[in-house]
């Protein structure tokens, strides 16, 4: 491992020191901070001559700026000559803004992909992008590594397991909650929702399959307001579930998300560390699950030629 060397931004360091334990190797040294003017100077402060370079950056709050320490850090690394240079992005913001669903607006996924090739990435290692064409967006290989299945671990252990059932948050997730359901040997439902405005809001028309009597365990990519997460939690127990849990890769918890979970009859939100939690008001309602074990051997992997696919059915 002597050619591998990790960086992180100010996004998530947290999250690259337990990487980078994982990996039995020394965070690399990196200068990376903001003037007073807003500019973002980085300076990398070892050698990376031909060496195989990843920098994890999840694009938390604030988006803008750690998008751009991002870029300027890819820069830095390519004007350093490094051998090869990976993103690690536990989570891809803009991944809404993937197709033009409205007159004369921009499909912000792919400039993104756009900014983060031409600033020097020669890969992506990523987590539950918020559309899989996402993928196609960028020009250089992408790996993407999924969040739920560490999920479904956890629930696996719980009591109820035999009297569950899986729930797709909406349509758009289905395909994942059905590989969740899958690996829990548990029914699936859908919620069927609409969005019909450029907010968080969103209105539940129907569940498609039978919640009456079970314990409803409910999978999506993503929480931000925690708007859809009350929503699906009051359907669910209208239409009879017993209880209903709530399991998502990335807790945005913005805004109100945090009391609104809190107020909530959902008794659980599982979720990952793509994002940092632990600075946030945190409800006791709230489990959060490691990546860095997931994103260490994909880094590992990536590094010696290895399958990063292989991660998920137990092959090399």
């Amino acid at each position: 491992m002597d050619e591998l060397v990790v960086f992180t931004g100010n996004a998530h360091p947290e999250l690259a020191r337990n990487v980078v334990d994982y990996l039995g190797t020394p965070l690399g040294k990196a200068e990376v901070f903001q003037f007073a003017n807003e500019n973002i100077f980085v300076r990398i402060m070892e050698n990376v001559r031909s060496r195989d370079v990843f920098v994890i950056q999840p694009f938390a709050s604030p988006v803008n700026q750690n998008v751009m320490e991002l870029l300027i850090m890819l820069d830095a690394l390519k004007r350093a000559s490094a051998g090869r240079i990976t993103a690690v992005i536990p989570y891809y913001a803009y991944g809404r803004s993937d197709r033009k669903d409205q007159p004369r607006v921009p499909i912000t996924a792919r400039l993104v992909a756009d900014l983060l090739t031409v600033a020097g990435a020669n890969r992506v290692l990523t987590v539950d992008l918020h559309a899989a064409q996402i993928q196609g967006f960028f020009n250089i290989p992408v790996d993407e590594l999924t969040g739920l299945y560490l999920l479904a671990e956890y629930f696996w252990k719980k009591s109820f397991i035999d009297n569950l059932v899986v729930v797709a948050a909406d349509i758009g997730i289905s395909k994942r909650a059905r590989d969740v359901a899958a690996r829990l040997k548990a029914p699936l439902a859908i919620m069927e929702k609409n969005r019909s405005a450029n907010d968080d809001r969103s209105q539940i028309l129907m569940v498609i399959g039978d919640v009456a009597g079970k314990v409803a365990l409910v999978i999506d990519d993503e929480i931000s307001t925690a708007g859809t997460l009350v929503n699906n939690v009051n359907a669910l127990i209208s239409r009879g579930a017993k209880e209903v849990y709530f399991g998502s890769t990335h807790a945005i918890f913005s805004g109100p998300a945090m009391e609104r979970i809190a107020s909530s009859p959902v008794k659980e939100v599982v979720v990952t560390d793509s994002l940092p939690v632990n600075g946030k008001k945190k409800s006791e309602k709230v489990t959060v699950l490691s990546l860095s074990t997931l994103l260490g051997e994909a880094i590992k992997r990536i590094h010696t030629g290895q399958s990063v696919g292989e991660l998920f059915n137990g092959g090399k």
